[in-house]
């Protein structure tokens, strides 16, 4: 994918690629540069939106971001941009329809805002966001969008939040957001990536994503083909043999069968999202990435004590450059880096994520 203005383009004409734009989108309008530089946000807007839209979309984003610009001075009397916290990461994306010419996409989405100076810690926060894409002059573009409270999953109880200055490592100049693709090859795993700091930076992303998704847990043959597809072939067997192991503990410890679901109907929830990604290292036969994501785990039924929990870690992904493309030789948690809770709001019930689920659900890959 080519970026024009910070907003990718180029997407393939299909669901992923639909799934892709909306979350790149939301993303870009949710970042720290949109919501502080005006001529930065009017430029992305005028990439992003369709024909006729671009004047009421730029009138509507300058109307958001003045709202939002509260959220990112922690307790600062001023925004420092260069010290501002704005992260938005994609858990599930649902498409509400979908044709030649346009499709409505459903995004839950956690957003972190605050920021990396001052005392008060940047804070959490869900949100429900529908994005309506029209096809237009070969790729998906942004006819109208719309943000709502999103079902809030309580952070792990294990999980303590972090001061401010711990965020420095994530602020704009620091970090990138990740950019989802939805480019598929036949086997509906990511397509081969670029032989660059990006491509590498992309292929760690997907493969957070991939680890994240429930079929990693509950459908052997998925897990497989999805190694097959993404580690290196030095650690396959390592990996699918520990990978195998870990599906087993946690469909066991869970109740849920091959189907990702409990006797009682109650269904396995599992996602994680990319907020945001950092290369450790790079050359052309190897690379590290560390990614700061959030991931959504538990069971959505009647029992409050599998109540879906996000975790907020930072993961290290390690790639080396073999057959064309980035594959994985390991991919290991780090260090949590835990914002404040969100305000004001109480965690939804256990069975109010069944819609969060399954695989329509899932969000593109990069």
């Amino acid at each position: 994918m080519r970026e024009l203005h910070g907003v990718p383009i180029g997407y393939p004409h299909t669901r992923s690629g639909a799934k892709a734009a909306a979350a790149n989108y939301t993303t870009i309008a949710g970042s720290s540069r949109f919501l502080t530089d005006k001529d930065a946000r009017h430029a992305a807007v005028a990439v992003m939106a369709a024909k006729g839209t671009t004047e009421a979309a730029a009138k509507k984003a300058d109307h958001t971001a003045g709202d939002a610009v509260g959220s990112l001075r922690g307790d600062n009397s001023k925004v420092s941009a260069k010290k501002a916290v704005a992260r938005t990461g994609v858990l599930s994306a649902h498409v509400l329809s979908a044709d030649a010419h346009g499709a409505m996409v459903r995004l839950w989405t956690t957003t972190v805002r605050g920021s990396a100076a001052g005392h008060a810690t940047p804070k959490a926060g869900f949100q429900s966001v529908t994005v309506t894409l029209t096809w237009e002059s070969n790729d998906w573009k942004l006819k109208d969008s719309s943000a709502s409270s999103g079902l809030v999953a309580p952070i792990d109880v294990r999980q303590a939040s972090n001061v401010p200055g711990d965020f420095s490592d994530y602020v704009p100049a620091a970090a990138e957001d990740p950019v989802l693709s939805g480019t598929e090859d036949q086997s509906g795993f990511p397509a081969r990536y670029g032989h660059d700091e990006r491509g590498a930076r992309a292929a760690a992303v997907s493969a957070t994503m991939l680890y994240g998704d429930p079929r990693f847990f509950t459908d052997e043959d998925w897990r497989h083909r999805m190694l097959t597809a993404t580690a290196a072939s030095s650690v396959l067997h390592s990996v699918t043999s520990d990978s195998d192991s870990t599906a087993r503990l946690v469909t066991e410890n869970r109740g849920v069968g091959a189907d990702g679901k409990a006797a009682d109907g109650s269904e396995l929830i599992t996602r994680t999202a990319a907020l945001a990604t950092r290369s450790i290292s790079y050359s052309d036969q190897a690379a590290s990435i560390e990614l700061w994501t959030a991931s959504v785990g538990g069971v959505a039924g009647k029992d409050e004590t599998q109540r879906p929990q996000v975790a907020f870690l930072r993961m290290t992904v390690d790639l080396v450059w073999e057959d064309g493309t980035w594959k994985t030789t390991a991919v290991t948690p780090s260090e949590p880096l835990v914002p404040s809770p969100p305000a004001m709001q109480e965690a939804d019930p256990a069975d109010s994520f069944a819609n969060m689920g399954g695989v329509g659900n899932a969000p593109a890959t990069a």
